[in-house]
């Protein structure tokens, strides 16, 4: 490691967080990230990996996507964050394309900064619209760290520190439809959920576990959300993962990938019934940042090349080409491998025990791959690239994880040398 990643990790240790950068580093990944370019980053010694955490499926078009850089520099020479309490003919065309793009009915936008404001506002419009308080939650499901959000934390570890947190929050087993039916009921204001938990170990729920829902929360009068901020704009193979099973949520919350790689930028997507509760207080939910001008321009770029470029329809393809190797991989380490979960680019390996996650995130970086295991669940490697992705990258990645797997079954561990595998490129 060069002098200036280590004083990076040294700075951040001192002034932000020490133990985040040990457990980074026991994973090997306490590296600085410096070149970014579409499926690949760089770290400070100019080591280039494959990027398949994307911070969280954060970049679907790719690092640093030149007509997203573009059309920032546009943005900047005549625009500022914009007055938040104005009008702005950036919010509300962003605001129509989202509602274009939406499944159903889906067709007025609150915006904020990052996933969990949006899941904020999504619990509040809920509450405030049906004059309900209870919120039923899965374990294990992941909506950010915020207000309301923490307490729809499907991990204790997150929660208990900070309790008494929100009351009438209600946990059951994710994907168990009848745990879910015993659950909800004339008290119940919303059900939040993934369409598939990322955090939670990429775990996809059974067929037709999110018609249930809908059905149940019609049939309550409660308001079924969707958070769609990792499986969203294309992840999948859809739009949004609820179009696989042709759901229309009454609320729907995305972030993450909106924002291009380069601003910070959320959306709480809801139908018009529900906008009927704003209507008396407009000023009942405002965001100094969310929605800014510039942050607006992004996102209009990166929906313009979803769309230009057909890159849904690749990540369905690509998909289908990661998920047969990953089955190949699975195959040759049986004992290792106990099951490939995921849909279209949003895949995980479940591994035979938690140590394996951090073990195999250490081994992948030595073969020039950066992934890491869910938080809630570390015995799931997950695999979530750019949409960009080549199939003769999908062949790098699935030549990595044979030899990480074999490396990390051989013992090999942040005390052993580095695998030859890692590849360099010059920079340009």
């Amino acid at each position: 490691m060069n002098d200036m990643a280590q004083v990076a990790l040294d700075r951040y240790a001192k002034h932000v967080n020490p133990q985040k950068v040990r457990v980074l580093k026991a994973a090997g990944l306490g590296i600085i990230e410096s070149r970014r370019d579409g499926a690949w980053v760089y770290d400070a010694e100019g080591r280039r990996l494959l990027d398949c955490f994307t911070s969280a499926g954060s970049f679907n078009v790719g690092r640093r996507n030149p007509e997203v850089v573009r059309a920032m520099h546009e943005a900047v020479d005549s625009l500022d964050h914009g007055n938040f309490l104005l009008c702005s003919s950036q919010k509300a065309d962003l605001a129509a394309k989202l509602a274009d793009i939406s499944p159903g009915d889906l067709s007025c936008v609150m915006f904020g900064t990052g996933g969990g404001e949006a899941v904020d506002f999504a619990l509040k419009l809920a509450r405030g619209a049906t004059r309900r308080a209870r919120i039923v939650h899965t374990v294990n499901g992941y909506h950010g760290h915020t207000g309301f959000a923490l307490s729809a934390a499907g991990r204790d570890a997150y929660r208990v520190p900070f309790e008494p947190l929100m009351p009438e929050f209600v946990r059951v087993e994710f994907g168990d439809a009848e745990a879910m039916a015993g659950a909800v009921d004339m008290h119940t204001a919303a059900v939040l959920v993934e369409p598939i938990q990322g955090e939670g170990g990429i775990r996809v729920p059974p067929d037709g576990y999110l018609r249930r829902l809908r059905e149940l929360c019609t049939e309550n009068g409660a308001v079924l959300i969707l958070d769609e901020i990792q499986t969203g704009f294309g992840r999948t193979g859809k739009w949004f993962a609820c179009e696989h099973e042709g759901v229309v949520p009454d609320i729907m919350t995305v972030a993450k990938s909106l924002g291009g790689s380069m601003v910070s930028i959320s959306a709480t997507i809801f139908t018009e019934d529900l906008r009927e509760f704003l209507i008396p207080n407009p000023f009942i939910h405002l965001s100094t940042f969310g929605g800014s001008d510039l942050a607006c321009m992004v996102a209009l770029k990166v929906i313009e090349i979803i769309e230009s470029t057909g890159l849904i329809d690749h990540a369905a393809e690509m998909g289908a080409i990661l998920n047969a190797g990953l089955n190949r991989l699975a195959g040759e380490f049986p004992d290792a491998i106990s099951e490939v979960r995921g849909r279209g680019m949003m895949a995980g390996l479940k591994l035979a025990d938690d140590s394996m996650g951090p073990r195999l995130s250490y081994n992948l970086s030595n073969h020039g791959v950066l992934a890491i295991y869910s938080g809630n669940e570390p015995s799931v490697m997950r695999i979530m690239p750019a949409l960009i992705i080549e199939p003769q990258e999908i062949d790098f990645l699935l030549d990595a994880l044979q030899g990480a797997m074999s490396d990390m079954l051989s013992g090999k561990g942040p005390d052993s040398e580095p695998s030859p595998r890692v590849r360099r490129r010059p920079q340009r």
